[in-house]
C-alpha cells in the first residue's frame, strides 16, 4: 500500500491508500459525510483529483478497493478482465484518459470509446468520472453506444425508450391495467412494463406476469414485461411456467452488499439461464434487468473496502455496474433519488449522480437508464428532474421510468409522468424503440409527425387496449 502526497496552497495532503484517494477526489455528496470518507475542504478534494489524474490506469489492476479474496464482485470484474479491450488506453494515466474519451467524443468515434467496455474495471470509470465536469459526462455519454433487444431493440442514436411503471398499492389488477392503458396511450412502455408488486407472493407474481402478457400478447405490442420481484421468488414463477420476459434484481457493488438484497452471484446465472430457455425474444436475447443506486452498500453496512476503510459510494456504485454487466442485460437503471437525503442531499447531488451513474453504465457497457426521482424529504423539486432528464436525453440515456402523475402512489416517491418522457422526445427531437414506433404507427396512436395523439377515453384506440387488458 503507498501512499499519495500533494502540495496545494502551502499545504501538504496525503492519501495513505487507493481507497481514501478515490473517497477525497470524489465530488461531494451527503453519503460520503455519512460515511466518514468525504473531503474536509474543497482544496483537499482538488488535491485528491490532482493525485488521481497522475495515476496509471494500470494501477487499478494491481491494487483493489474491495479485497480480490473476500469479495466475489472483486474476483468477478478482475478475472473476467479482457487485456485486448483494454490495450487502447492501457498505458495512460487516469487524467490522459479522461483527455482521450473527451477527444473521441468530439471526433464522434463511437466504436473506440465503445469498444473499451471490456477492459475496463469499475473502479477505472469511477476514477475518471471524478474528474469530469457534468457537461464532460453529457458529452462522452452521448458518445457511448449500447444497443440490447428482447422484443424492442434499445439503445440507438436519436431514441429515448421508457418504462411504463403501473404500480398499485394492493396489485389491484384494474388499477394496474389502467396505468398500463394511461402509458401505451402516452407512448410509454417501449423498454418495459414493470411492474413493482405490493408483495414478493409467487402467486401474485405469476397473476401480473399472465395481465401483462395477455395485453402485450393480444396486440402484439413489441415490448417485454417485468414483476421486479426478488430473484428467488422468479426462479419460483420460472418452476410454474410464467411468462418470464425478464429476470429481475437490485444488486450492489460488494458481496456484503448483495448478500444484504439477499441474493448471490449463482442465483442470478441460475435466473438468466431459466428465462433464456423461455426463447421469449424476436429481436435479441437479453433477458435481465437490474436496478442500482448509489448509497446501496452503505445502508446495508456494507461499504468496507480494503483495511476496513469505506469506500466512497460512487466508487460501489459502479462495482455493481461489474455485476450486472456479467449476466448481459436488457436493461439497467440507477434508482438515482430514491434512497433520501442521507445519501444525495439536494438537486445539485442527485443531477450530478444521475449524469455520472448513466456516464460510468454506458463506458462499462451497459445499457444505461435512470429514474429520475426524489423522496418527498429530500431537498429535490420538479426543477430538478426536468434539468437532469433534459441532460440525461441530450447524453443518449437509453431509458427513462415513468409514472402516471409523476406520483408513485405505492412506493410513495415522485418520478417522471408520461407527459415528461413527451417533452424530452419532443425538445431533444428523439424518438421511442423502433419495433413501438412502427406499432404507435399501426395503432393510429400517433400522427404523421409521430406525436401521440390526444385520445378521448372512449376512442376506438382506448378503447381497444381496455378490451384488451380485460
Amino acid at each position: 500500500m503507498t501512499a499519495r502526497r500533494a502540495s496545494l496552497g502551502g499545504h501538504a495532503y496525503e492519501f495513505p491508500s487507493l481507497v481514501e484517494l478515490m473517497a477525497k477526489a470524489t465530488p461531494a455528496r451527503s453519503g460520503d459525510v455519512l460515511a466518514g470518507c468525504a473531503a474536509e475542504s474543497e482544496a483537499e478534494r482538488v488535491a485528491a483529483q490532482t493525485v488521481l489524474a497522475d495515476l496509471p490506469l494500470t494501477t487499478f489492476l494491481d491494487e483493489q478497493v474491495v479485497g480480490y479474496d473476500e469479495d466475489d464482485v472483486t474476483r468477478l470484474v478482475l478475472d473476467g478482465h479482457d487485456p485486448a479491450a483494454f490495450a487502447p488506453v492501457r498505458s495512460l494515466t487516469v487524467g490522459a484518459f479522461r483527455e482521450w474519451l473527451l477527444a473521441r467524443a468530439a471526433e464522434g468515434d463511437e466504436a473506440a470509446i465503445s469498444g473499451l467496455a471490456r477492459g475496463l474495471t469499475p473502479e477505472m470509470v469511477a476514477a475518471v468520472c471524478k474528474l469530469m465536469r457534468n457537461a464532460d459526462l453529457v458529452a462522452v455519454g452521448r458518445r457511448t453506444r449500447v444497443v440490447t433487444g428482447l422484443r424492442s431493440t434499445l439503445g440507438l442514436p436519436g431514441r429515448l425508450a421508457s418504462r411504463l411503471q403501473p404500480n398499485h398499492p394492493t396489485d389491484d389488477p384494474v388499477g394496474v391495467t389502467a396505468s398500463i392503458l394511461d402509458g401505451l396511450l402516452h407512448g410509454c412502455g417501449d423498454a418495459v412494463i414493470g411492474i413493482n408488486p405490493a408483495t414478493d407472493s409467487p402467486a401474485q407474481t405469476i397473476a401480473l406476469l399472465e395481465l401483462v402478457d395477455a395485453v402485450i400478447a393480444r396486440y402484439e405490442i413489441p415490448t417485454q414485461s417485468c414483476v421486479l420481484a426478488h430473484v428467488t421468488t422468479t426462479l419460483r414463477a420460472l418452476d410454474a411456467g410464467a411468462p418470464v420476459d425478464l429476470v429481475f434484481q437490485s444488486v450492489a457493488g460488494t458481496q456484503g452488499g448483495n448478500e444484504g438484497f439477499g441474493v448471490t452471484l449463482g442465483q442470478l446465472a441460475e435466473a438468466r439461464a431459466g428465462a433464456l430457455e423461455l426463447g421469449r425474444g424476436t429481436v435479441g436475447r437479453n433477458v435481465t434487468y437490474f436496478e442500482t443506486g448509489q448509497g446501496s452498500a452503505l445502508s446495508a453496512g456494507a461499504h468496507l473496502g480494503v483495511g476496513g476503510r469505506p469506500v466512497d459510494q460512487q466508487t460501489l456504485e459502479c462495482r455493481a455496474y461489474g455485476v450486472a454487466r456479467a449476466f448481459d442485460p436488457l436493461l439497467v437503471n440507477t434508482v438515482v433519488g430514491f434512497i433520501g437525503p442521507e445519501y444525495l442531499y439536494d438537486g445539485k447531488q442527485v443531477v450530478r449522480a444521475g449524469l455520472e451513474d448513466h456516464f460510468c453504465g454506458k463506458l462499462l457497457g451497459l445499457p444505461m437508464g435512470v429514474d429520475v426521482c426524489y423522496t418527498n424529504h429530500t431537498d429535490v423539486d420538479g426543477d430538478d428532474t426536468d434539468t437532469l432528464t433534459l441532460l440525461l436525453g441530450a447524453a443518449g440515456c437509453s431509458f427513462v421510468i415513468a409514472v402516471p402523475g409523476s406520483d408513485d402512489v405505492m412506493l410513495h416517491y415522485q418520478s417522471l409522468s408520461f407527459q415528461d418522457v413527451l417533452t424530452a422526445r419532443q425538445v431533444l427531437d428523439l424518438r421511442p424503440a423502433p419495433e413501438f414506433e412502427t406499432w404507435l404507427q399501426r395503432m393510429d396512436l400517433v400522427d404523421d409527425a409521430g406525436r401521440v395523439r390526444a385520445l378521448a377515453p372512449d376512442a376506438p384506440q382506448a378503447r381497444a387496449l381496455l378490451a384488451a387488458a380485460r
